[in-house]
């Protein structure tokens, strides 16, 4: 028998997912969950097989609550409505086994489930699409000047910090906002946690 968490902060969702799981041979859902903190307290105490994860969830989210459930036997698979690279990303740093999408049909849920008990990584074409086609355009130096940005750094912080004058620095962020297409430090630095290329985020 296959046992698995749920997590999902929509109540009918997670009521009808837990009911269809239930309907396939070999599967029992063992917990239900409305957040990643939740989550993370029913794998530990239940010890199920499989957790289903959703991302956008209160007070921990999915992404922060895989990270956290790295080092249990349990496999997570995302189940989102979001292909965003950045999300995939960093689920795939937090060592998921999947990540589905949510509009795809249950039956094929059920079917990675079993794949995934089986040893396999089952990841939706459309993200491994998306995650190889947008490089990361900041140089090292660059993304050194955004990570700090990402910290609540000002200008005259990043420039002690990196050992380079105020205005190189205020250099550096045109070259950034310039390159990420956005008009301020604060969408720059949604951008480049969006892409999955900070290493804050990972």
């Amino acid at each position: 028998m296959i046992r698995i968490v749920i997590a999902e902060d929509q109540r009918m969702l997670l009521g009808a997912l837990g009911a269809l799981l239930d309907l396939e041979d070999g599967m029992e859902v063992v917990g239900q969950a409305q957040n990643g903190e939740e989550a993370c307290k029913l794998v530990k105490e239940l010890k199920p097989d499989i957790c289903i994860m959703d991302i956008e969830m209160p007070v921990k989210d999915g992404l922060d609550a895989a990270e956290e459930l790295y080092e249990e036997p349990c496999k997570v698979i995302i189940l989102t409505t979001f292909a965003r690279p950045g999300y995939f990303e960093r689920a795939r740093r937090a060592g998921v086994s999947g990540y589905l999408l949510k509009d795809n049909p249950s039956e094929e849920l059920a079917t990675a489930i079993r794949k995934i008990m089986n040893g396999q990584r089952i990841f939706d074409p459309e993200l491994v699409d998306l995650a190889f086609t947008e490089p990361n355009p900041l140089t090292e130096r660059e993304r050194e000047v955004i990570e700090l940005m990402a910290e609540g750094k000002n200008t005259k912080d990043i420039s002690k910090a990196l050992f380079i004058t105020t205005g190189t620095v205020r250099n550096y962020v045109s070259v950034i906002l310039e390159k990420l297409e956005v008009s301020n430090r604060i969408e720059a630095i949604s951008r480049f946690k969006e892409k999955g290329w900070s290493k804050k985020s990972r």
